[in-house]
């Protein structure tokens, strides 16, 4: 059948083939295993698709927190660099195009709708196939299509890296089919535990399976018990590994708001036995000391990469650090009151928050809007959370079955040292009503909890007109 001419249909076209397929994201209680999450369905695929990423330099990023903001910082230095650059990502805020970058740009509409188009007869086929073995199978899932779509999309544009950011955990990810220049580990924390195990070592286990033999690992993780994990793991394989605290460090220092702009800045130090290389006052985009930690590790990779013999000039490694944007990662998307968009969604990430924005965000009030997911330390957060507001608005995200209803919020809070909080049933009444108690300038508004809260709501601040 021909698709539609008109732009807009055959995206919704490619949409609804997309949101067809199977979506851990959208699913409460997601199963994790061998049966799930296919690694020979998704070599099949890329078979059938005639294996798209083997023309690619892949760098292959995991880690319970940060993997996200440094993949994109290794994709924004890499560009800087004049290297045309795929970026990989997951989830999305608003549109599924923002998975699927080159040079800080997300493919279009049409591009993602011709690479449906791509991948539709192979899926279609698939499918027949797998539902006539024995036992019967199911075909590749919206998450395998996606990282499918982006590797395609790479090979098309012709790009000199790709990025691929890891979507759960690590070893069972569609991602690891993939053979990597260097691999990348950013943390350790809790989060994911019903798939990924409810101890660090578990789960430093299953993001440890990326790491390929012989291939450089940089590692950012520096809890000890997961840390042996990693060290082991990367020992048995034969692969290198760099390891923060050890082979590189750094130091943070929060920079003050100048002409309206925030960030921060390190001193990064790399001394890896064969050389030491010192980077003073590398300025970053990204606020927060746990981005200067993410931004170590992507020093890293690139000297990496340049022991590898890339051409990576320190000026232009610097600039696109620099110049990064990434939305929801404590992003400001309003001044007057500040407004604060931030994807915090476990203990790790709500301490990391609550300590840039004491460091980074001086206030008169704070102001909160909270939603999370299904699964979560719920508990956990809001310890963190509820004594840093002045007020506290509960609610829950509509976009996705995963919410947790306001009232189960409201419960876990009132078990804890309490300060002003209240539920609105949905978000755009959690925003008027937060809006409404921050009537002054240096007021300072946080929405947090998850992307979903946060893509949720970026439109809502965006019509409310604040300054």
């Amino acid at each position: 059948m021909t698709p539609p001419a008109d732009s807009s249909a055959r995206r919704r076209e490619a949409l609804d083939f997309l949101l067809g397929r199977i979506n851990y994201e959208r699913s409460v209680g997601v199963p994790y295993g061998e049966r799930q999450y296919r690694l020979d369905r998704m070599r099949e695929l890329l078979e059938r698709l005639d294996r798209p990423d083997r023309a690619l330099p892949i760098v292959h990023v995991t880690g319970t927190k940060g993997k996200g903001s440094t993949s994109a910082m290794i994709a924004a230095a890499l560009s800087a660099c004049k290297l045309s650059t795929g970026l990989f990502t997951s989830p999305h805020l608003e549109r599924v195009e923002e998975r699927i970058a080159v040079d800080g740009q997300p493919c279009s509409a049409d591009e993602l709708a011709d690479l449906v188009d791509a991948v539709r007869p192979v899926v279609t086929a698939m499918d027949d196939d797998l539902a006539r073995r024995t036992p019967p199978d199911t075909g590749p899932t919206y998450f395998e299509l996606t990282t499918a779509m982006a590797l395609i999309y790479f090979r098309r544009r012709r790009v000199d890296a790709a990025v691929l950011e890891v979507g759960l955990g690590g070893r069972l990810d569609s991602t690891n089919v993939c053979q990597s220049s260097v691999s990348v580990i950013t943390s350790i924390s809790f989060d994911h535990m019903k798939q990924l195990g409810d101890t660090l070592p578990q789960i430093a286990w299953e993001k440890a399976g990326i790491i390929k033999p012989g291939v450089p690992v940089v590692s950012g993780v520096t809890t000890p018990d997961a840390l042996q994990v990693i060290e082991r793991t990367a020992d048995e394989r034969g692969s290198r590994l760099l390891q923060i605290g050890r082979e590189f460090d750094f130091a943070y220092r929060p920079r003050s708001a100048t002409d309206g702009e925030f960030g921060g800045e390190i001193d990064y130090t790399l001394c890896d036995g064969r050389e030491v290389r010192r980077l003073p006052g590398v300025r970053l985009g990204l606020c927060g000391r746990h981005q200067g930690a993410n931004a170590a590790v992507a020093l890293t990779v690139l000297e990496e990469l340049r022991r590898l013999g890339w051409n990576l000039p320190e000026s232009d490694v610097r600039r696109g650090l620099a110049e990064l944007r990434w939305p929801a990662r404590i992003e400001v998307v309003a001044r007057r009151p500040l407004v604060v968009l931030d994807a915090a969604h476990n203990v790790a990430s709500a301490e990391a928050l609550v300590r840039t924005l004491d460091e980074s965000f001086p206030a008169r009030r704070r102001l909160l809007v909270f939603a999370t997911t299904q699964e979560k330390d719920v508990a956990g957060m809001l310890r963190l959370l509820l004594p840093f507001f002045d007020r506290v608005v509960l609610t829950r995200y509509t976009q996705n079955p995963r919410g947790v209803p306001p009232e189960e919020l409201a419960a876990i809070a009132a078990t804890l040292p309490s300060c002003n909080w209240e539920i609105a049933a949905e978000p755009a009444e959690a925003w008027r009503r937060v809006r409404a108690a921050a009537p002054q300038p240096d007021d300072l508004i946080c929405v947090t909890g998850s992307f979903f809260i946060a893509a949720q709501m970026r439109p809502l601040i965006a019509d409310s007109q604040v300054d």
